[in-house]
């Protein structure tokens, strides 16, 4: 969203070291901490926002899901928090809007295609369920209750001076958390234009798109040229899928009718029905000739059996680490495109691949962009929310591919 709008980003597979140095008006570091321990989620976050702060960095952004992924115990209240403590902030805002992707909110309810969250398929979400649709109820679950508050969609259409002079008077009211409406991109506008001078901002990747233009008009960017040209990598594409969301499924149906499929069953990988290392090295042959595709898709009723059998955690976590092995392995065999869906499980690939640093390439839908290694031999890459993508997804996206 910031490199559509002319500012050059450099997106991090991890905290970069110490001794790394990074010339971008914008740094993106990616951290696998939706659903880790609130303790090591706010650990890994603060090392990153140090990173950028001794850096110079005048603003931090933490994006969360547009669709606020999170239980009671976090880890989004708790991250907030420390990193406002880092950023010497006392009032934060809470902008999960996303209006590309029909994500909205109204009257502090976020909404998902005009369905409350709470009524929406991510009431099944196999790690965070959403059996709430209030922000403030969510953010008041996970930090000291009564500090979250609301910005009405009436203030935020009086334009961004009237959403400023609301911040002041949350402040001298002691909230630190303000909730915001928004229903459009001229909305998240206005509401981008309110937060540019604040130290931390929170919310999905919606907002960050309206931040370049404020920006700009105090002086404080110039418009480039920042998406990135694809390279030509050759050689056939693999997907790994492991979101069990409804758009993932059919996207997943969509595509496995024209490349070489592998399902994994975590169920029968459990009971040693299945060997992983056999899976992978028919994966990898299939990939020489052919699009490949390896997924975990499934329907919520059998996603529900496989955890009742053997647990909520222990599903995911063979899920993941088969999906990185696999990854892993076809990288080593040459494959230099994926398509990644899930956030847990793009999470996981990115960590098993080791690529550092990445450059933003051409969108593929709304939130989603081919992504390219900064590296000799050039790998593409795109990780999908489980719900964003067209029913085409994967096949528009390796169909862009020169």
């Amino acid at each position: 969203m910031l490199a559509s709008r002319g500012m050059p980003v450099t997106l991090c597979l991890g905290t970069p070291g110490a001794e790394q140095e990074i010339e971008s008006p914008a740094v993106v570091i990616a951290l696998k901490i939706r659903t880790v321990p609130a303790d090591v989620a706010v650990r890994q976050a603060g090392k990153a926002a140090r990173w950028l702060i001794e850096r110079g960095a005048r603003q931090l952004y933490y994006k969360y899901c547009s669709t606020f992924d999170s239980t009671p115990r976090g880890n989004i209240g708790p991250v907030t928090e420390a990193l406002m403590r880092l950023a010497r902030c006392d009032l934060t805002v809470l902008v999960p809007a996303f209006p590309d992707n029909g994500r909205t909110v109204v009257d502090g309810q976020l909404l998902v295609n005009g369905t409350p969250l709470s009524e929406s398929p991510m009431r099944y979400h196999p790690l965070t369920p959403m059996s709430e649709s209030s922000l403030v109820t969510m953010m008041d679950a996970q930090t000291r209750a009564g500090t979250t508050t609301h910005v009405p969609l009436r203030t935020v259409r009086e334009g961004a001076a009237a959403i400023r002079a609301q911040f002041e008077q949350q402040r001298r009211d002691g909230f630190r958390f303000a909730a915001i409406d928004a229903e459009t991109n001229a909305d998240l506008d206005e509401v981008g234009e309110a937060c540019a001078d604040l130290r931390l901002v929170t919310g999905a990747a919606g907002l960050a798109g309206s931040l370049p233009s404020a920006l700009r008009r105090r002086s404080l960017m110039e418009t480039r040229h920042a998406i990135t040209e694809l390279p030509s990598v050759g050689g056939y594409a693999a997907v790994l899928a492991g979101s069990c969301s409804e758009a993932t499924r059919s996207q997943v149906r969509a595509f496995s009718d024209t490349a070489a499929s592998f399902v994994i069953d975590p169920l029968r990988i459990a009971n040693e029905e299945i060997d992983v290392a056999s899976l992978s090295g028919a994966a990898v042959a299939a990939a020489a000739s052919s699009h490949v595709i390896v997924y975990s898709t499934t329907d919520p009723e059998a996603l529900r059996r496989v955890q009742a059998e053997i647990g909520v955690a222990e599903s995911a976590a063979i899920v993941e680490s088969v999906l990185a092995a696999i990854a892993r392995d076809l990288a080593d065999a040459g494959v230099r495109k994926f398509v990644v869906a899930g956030g847990e499980t793009s999470g996981s690939v990115a960590a098993a691949l080791q690529l550092g640093e990445l450059a933003i390439g051409p969108q593929i839908d709304p939130g989603v962009p081919w992504m390219i290694s900064r590296s000799q031999q050039p790998t593409c890459l795109a990780f999908k929310s489980g719900n964003f993508g067209a029913v085409d997804f994967f096949e528009k996206a390796i169909g862009m591919l020169p």
